[in-house]
């Protein structure tokens, strides 16, 4: 259903009147499209304390940064277009505004260093274009340097707040790194993108992992690969299986019987292939590992159901069918995978989690408790299944999604999860796709035990 409040707000009166009232003012958010797959504009880059990155080989391969663009580094720079003050030294080249500003915290090790990023973020941040990133590179907290760990903490204070106030629909993101530059070029890549357009106020961290493989082709990392999407038929799960598509992955759709038709329409749409087949039953796992001679490379668990009463007025039976279809059946068909060796070493598990997972809702106690139990699952796998089979676990976590299902919510209730949320807007099937298939790229395999919300920042919750 059409949002005709951002498309309200988008008219000169309607700002206007908007802006009168003092209600939300949202920006329509620009998405990846071939012809628009980097955001317009130059990079900012800045530094505060003394970092020992080396940031400009990565940041370079963005698209943004180059010739033409603006790279600005520094200890404690604080830089304008082309102009600069503060403690450090800093560099420009390129006009414009900055379409994403890059500031390598790592080396904010104590009070002086961290009252670097006021520094150099303060100068510039009202110069963001928009729909532009500000993304801040941390640390990880050093259990031995209490005051290390108290100022790289305080970072994630600064984004998530940060997020809330930047406005025109940029986006602020805290990347802690474990490693080197390297290890998080997929994600660097993702987060300056138009890709992750609906992510923001989060903190993602990126392992100490050595050996990452880029793809020969970054428009098409996943060639050669095959992913299996679980709901597929429509909605989020179409939107998985088509992105991963595009990515050059061989895709199996599947989605229970009763949605074969639709099923079978979006598979043949993609060149892929329909596996009409029910994820509760019992041996749901090996019959996908039958069907799977080559191994498989990608498992994204979508499949997901809502029954939604509150708890008085819930019989065991709404509760007992969304547990299984959306917690049990993960766990059971997961297990039975790595058990058969099905997924190949470099693989991605990719669940779909939710922010009614992690901030609850009214009406939600059996859905919140297995959109939970998934994210205890990621979390509690991630480690051991990359130690014994190589194969990174991750969750997206929707909140507010423009699907049918939203669409039949009662008007103000659906008013309320749009506006209620820092970019003031619901998201798109293609923004949880968009996540996915970065934490399916086979560049990121440093990224693990992450449950990134794909809420555009939403009030509920962390």
């Amino acid at each position: 259903m059409a949002d005709r409040y951002l498309s309200l707000t988008a008219t000169a009166p309607g700002r206007f009147l908007t802006r009168r009232l003092g209600l939300p003012q949202p920006t329509a958010l620009k998405r990846w499209s071939p012809g628009h797959p980097t955001l317009d504009g130059p990079l900012l880059h800045l530094t505060a304390g003394t970092s020992g990155l080396d940031l400009a080989p990565v940041l370079a391969r963005t698209g943004l940064a180059g010739p033409t663009g603006l790279t600005t580094t520094g200890t404690g720079t604080t830089t304008g277009i082309g102009t600069g003050t503060g403690t450090g030294t800093g560099t420009g080249t390129g006009t414009g505004n900055p379409a994403a500003v890059v500031l390598d915290a790592t080396g904010v090790t104590d009070f002086a260093t961290l009252a670097e990023v006021h520094a150099a973020l303060h100068p510039v941040v009202r110069s963001v274009a928009t729909g532009g990133r500000i993304v801040v590179l941390g640390a990880p907290l050093d259990a031995h340097d209490h005051q290390q760990a108290a100022v790289q903490q305080g970072l994630e204070g600064f984004v998530r707040s940060l997020g809330k106030e930047v406005g025109r629909g940029r986006t602020v993101t805290l990347l802690r790194l474990a490693g080197d530059a390297t290890a998080a070029e997929s994600t660097l890549r993702f987060l300056l993108s138009p890709r992750s357009a609906y992510v923001s106020g989060q903190v993602i961290e990126v392992g100490d992992i050595t050996g990452i493989t880029a793809p020969e082709d970054w428009s098409r990392p996943l060639a050669g690969r095959t992913a299996l999407v679980t709901g597929a038929a429509r909605g989020i799960g179409a939107a998985v299986a088509e992105t991963l598509a595009r990515d050059g992955a061989r895709v199996i759709c599947l989605d229970v019987p009763q949605a074969e038709s639709e099923l079978t329409a979006t598979a043949t749409r993609l060149k892929g292939t329909p596996l009409p087949l029910d994820i509760t039953a019992p041996d749901a796992g090996e019959r996908i590992a039958s069907e799977l001679p080559g191994g498989l490379d990608v498992l994204v668990h979508n499949a997901g159901i809502t029954r939604d009463r509150k708890l008085a007025n819930m019989p065991a039976d709404r509760w007992s069918s969304v547990l299984e279809v959306n917690l049990a059946s993960v766990v059971r068909t997961t297990d039975a995978l790595l058990s058969a060796k099905a997924l190949n070493t470099g693989g991605r598990i990719v669940a779909t989690a939710s922010i009614s997972g992690i901030a609850g809702n009214v009406g939600q106690t059996n859905y919140a408790t297995s959109k939970a139990g998934v994210i205890g699952l990621v979390r509690a796998l991630a480690p051991h299944a990359l130690a014994d089979h190589g194969v990174t676990v991750n969750a997206v976590a929707p909140g507010f999604i423009e699907t049918r299902m939203t669409a039949a919510v009662p008007l103000l209730v659906r008013e309320a999860g749009r506006r209620m949320n820092s970019l003031a807007q619901g998201g798109l099937p293609v923004d949880v796709a968009e996540t996915t298939a970065w934490l399916a790229h086979p560049a990121s395999g440093a990224v693990n035990g992450q449950v990134v919300r794909v809420c555009g920042q939403s009030l509920l919750g962390a």
